[in-house]
């Protein structure tokens, strides 16, 4: 390690000390959280906030780090209630793995960790959670996860305009932009998914609790091309039937539930792969009035620029970005796809304002369908939104207190 890294290592630590002293008092091995009658030790929540520390994790480290040993210590409860165990030789296959993704040995990794004061047994027990995790998810979703051919060719369908369709659907967007909102956003979307058995049940829950747009008409959205929807909705969606709900779908910053409504299928077109070329004005939190005063001044995705120039705003806070449907952030995506060509719509996210605009929508390169790959991806979204569905719904039954 090098003198200069040595250095930049020690600032970080300096940086983070007020957590590091938060996470110790009481003593080192004394109870900071109890989740289901097992403790969580300051010792712990230390070596995790170093671990961050030694990784670059961006946030609230002490917040991030006892968010993530409670998740631990629940992935590792329900696979002793499912009879899973992780054997020591998975665990060293697991830390070479992990080490490896960053070009080193499972012994080097190591002793990178113990140069910022992380134990090798902590990096084992992190490495074991995420196993065990693994084989929870496999055992109990693995079954529901399978893709069909006809998954298949639906998925290609929604990046192509080989075949289409339109769908009605509603949707509630609930806010998960910080640790806090995402657990709220975690527990309420499960409570949602189990209970709302009509469409007016849905809309009233979009009334009450939704962040888009939609919210004031109940939810409901106008009729979409399927292609326009990110494939982790689509293929969620592809699978109801008409009043049906998703389970929730993690987006950016957001959880999303949607209810099928209406689907119609179209007459199949000249193959076409489509992006989308959009661009977000950034403004403090709060300037609604601000946005929707600019968006008035534009129409077409050019005039910001002048804009940003009158207004003398940084070029960070000007973003234009081409993508495929695929790569738009899902609560982007899902603004993106019922807009026009030059439409505005305005956000409140990440803490600022947006002004979204939609430039346009345009032919991306023309690209051979690995049906193999695409199966596999399609399993993994599917995995995990299983379980990421299942961890909040045992943290929602957990018992999670201070001693």
């Amino acid at each position: 390690m090098t003198r200069l890294t040595r250095f930049l290592i020690a600032l970080t630590l300096a940086a983070v000390a007020p957590a590091l002293g938060l996470a110790q008092q009481g003593g080192p091995y004394a109870p900071r959280l109890i989740v289901n009658d097992r403790a969580i030790t300051n010792w712990e929540v230390d070596q995790r906030i170093r671990m961050m520390v030694a990784l670059n994790s961006p946030g609230d480290l002490e917040t991030e780090a006892l968010e993530g040993l409670v998740e631990d210590r629940l992935r590792m409860d329900a696979a002793r209630a499912m009879g899973l165990e992780v054997t020591p030789e998975a665990v060293d296959a697991g830390m070479e793995e992990f080490a490896a993704r960053g070009g080193l040995s499972a012994e080097q990794f190591a002793g990178f960790l113990a140069q910022n004061g992380v134990a090798t047994e902590s990096f084992r027990d992190f490495v074991e959670a995420g196993l065990a995790w693994r084989q929870v998810v496999q055992t109990r979703f693995g079954p529901r996860a399978q893709i069909t051919e006809q998954e298949i060719d639906r998925a290609i369908a929604l990046t192509t305009r080989a075949g289409s369709a339109r769908i009605l659907m509603s949707e509630i967007i609930l806010r998960a932009d910080t640790p806090e909102y995402k657990a709220q956003a975690q527990e309420l979307s499960q409570q949602l998914a189990r209970n709302i058995d009509s469409d007016v049940e849905f809309a009233a829950a979009a009334r009450q609790y939704s962040v888009s747009q939609s919210a004031g008409r109940g939810g409901r959205v106008d009729w979409l091309d399927l292609s326009r929807l990110p494939p982790a909705i689509a293929a969620q969606v592809l699978s109801l039937g008409p009043g049906e709900v998703t389970d929730p779908i993690p987006l950016n910053n957001a959880i999303g539930l949607f209810q099928l409504r209406a689907i119609e299928e179209e007459d199949p077109r000249e193959p076409e792969t489509l992006a989308v070329e959009y661009a977000r004005l950034l403004l403090p939190e709060g300037a609604t009035q601000r946005a929707a005063d600019l968006a008035l001044e534009v129409d077409v995705c050019d005039d910001l620029y002048g804009i940003a120039l009158d207004e003398k705003l940084p070029p960070e806070q000007l973003l234009r970005e081409a993508q495929s449907v695929a790569d738009v952030p899902g609560d982007l995506a899902t603004q993106l796809a019922g807009m026009d060509d030059g439409e505005t719509t305005i956000l409140a996210r990440n803490g600022a304002t947006e002004l979204l605009m939609l430039c346009g929508r345009t032919p991306a390169l023309d690209q051979e369908f690995d049906r193999g790959a695409l199966r596999q991806r399609l399993v993994s979204q599917r995995m995990g939104s299983y379980a990421d569905s299942y961890l909040a719904e045992l943290r929602a039954d957990a018992i999670i207190r201070e001693p």
